[in-house]
């Protein structure tokens, strides 16, 4: 019998498709990828959700036509309106969504989600225990050996600093900067060694300037769209230890799924707006039982109330799996290796379609399809 025929919608985010390219190696047959570009105006801005293709540059996209495909794997919400709007023309196609639906969770055949995206549980949603984010470990020893040398020299331990940026619901400025330069300097002042940061491009210019300026005794700096020679991957596969800060979910599970020691630096919160009230209100909802879960079920799936992403989640995740600690406190112990969730949900997956492997023989592993404990 045949494969059926696959195809991955995916963006333009590294570690979103990361996640379901991990997916996609793992069913053990042949894909196709089509790489969706939002038009300008939607690179970060967010189109209204539907099922439609207006949003993306026709010119830049690659092209959907049929024949349509038998299974799509995608994820965010620009590649998962086209899979909806691919749905819509052929109702056949089966639609697994990595991450949470902006609305119409019925409509995807499997949502997997990850603790950081409060889904309700429901037949078609697995739950994993953590992201499935892990960089390439061909592409971390290649661009590790281009980097040893000049690495080696470096006092011991290295500690690798991520910096990422600015994220609802936290803030991220000069002020916020200048607390974790003081914090680095706390560290290395215990500890020795080096620092050796490294901003990303959501670094938002303030703060990278306030590290250059107050760069801690002896660290190193890599400041995103400068400095040519780009040390993220040889960090990931020569640094002793990482921290991170707590905005960022690829950086995290990265550095986490090494099974070296994790800092992650907590982030000040903005002041209260009314979307974050709204998104509280929606937290509090998501935990509800009862008759008055049948009445706000239809809400979220409306999406009148968004399935909030909560990444505090997330780090409690990971601290209480003695993988990470926040950043002060002392560093958790090296550990083995993150478990390949990928690999269960590629199960589940090919259960969908009707090929080997069901469900029930991969209980073992470790996602799950239920809810978690709040």
């Amino acid at each position: 019998m045949a494969p059926p025929r696959t195809w991955l919608l995916l963006g333009d985010k590294v570690g979103d498709n990361a996640q379901v390219a991990a997916v996609a190696e793992r069913l053990g047959w042949a894909y196709e990828t089509r790489r969706l570009v939002p038009k300008g105006r939607f690179a970060l801005g967010k189109p209204r959700f539907s099922a439609s293709l207006a949003h993306l540059d026709p010119g830049r996209s690659d092209l959907l036509t049929p024949p349509w495909p038998d299974l799509v794997l995608t994820i965010g919400r620009r590649p998962s309106m086209a899979a909806l709007w691919l749905k819509a023309r052929s109702p056949r196609t089966r639609l697994v969504l990595v991450g949470r639906p902006k609305r119409w969770p019925e409509r995807f055949d499997l949502i997997v989600a990850s603790p950081q995206f409060r889904v309700p549980a429901a037949p078609n949603v697995v739950r994993l225990r953590l992201p499935m984010m892990r960089a390439d470990p061909a592409r971390i020893a290649a661009e590790a050996d281009l980097w040893r040398d000049e690495m080696a020299a470096l006092p011991r331990p290295l500690t690798a600093v991520m910096v990422g940026g600015a994220t609802r619901p936290y803030r991220f400025d000069a002020a916020f900067a200048d607390r974790l330069i003081e914090a680095l300097a706390r560290l290395r002042a215990k500890d020795g060694g080096t620092l050796f940061l490294s901003t990303s491009r959501r670094t938002p210019e303030p703060v990278a300037r306030r590290l250059a300026e107050r760069l801690p005794e002896g660290a190193r700096l890599f400041l995103w769209g400068r400095d040519a020679r780009n040390p993220y991957l040889p960090l990931l596969g020569l640094a002793d230890r990482f921290v991170v800060t707590a905005d960022s979910v690829s950086m995290q599970m990265e550095a986490a799924a090494l099974g070296r020691p994790l800092a992650i630096v907590r982030l000040p919160v903005r002041p209260l707006s009314g979307t974050r009230l709204l998104n509280a209100t929606a937290k509090r909802l998501y935990h509800a039982r009862g008759p008055i879960r049948r009445l706000i079920d239809p809400a979220f799936a409306g999406g009148y109330f968004g399935y909030v992403r909560d990444l505090a989640a997330l780090h409690e995740e990971l601290i209480a799996d003695g993988r990470a600690a926040w950043l002060g406190d002392p560093f958790p112990a090296p550990g083995p290796p993150l478990p390949d969730e990928a690999a269960a949900v590629a199960a589940r997956v090919r259960a969908l379609v009707g090929r080997e492997d069901p469900w029930e023989d991969h209980r073992e592993d470790h996602c799950e399809d239920r809810e978690p404990t709040p």
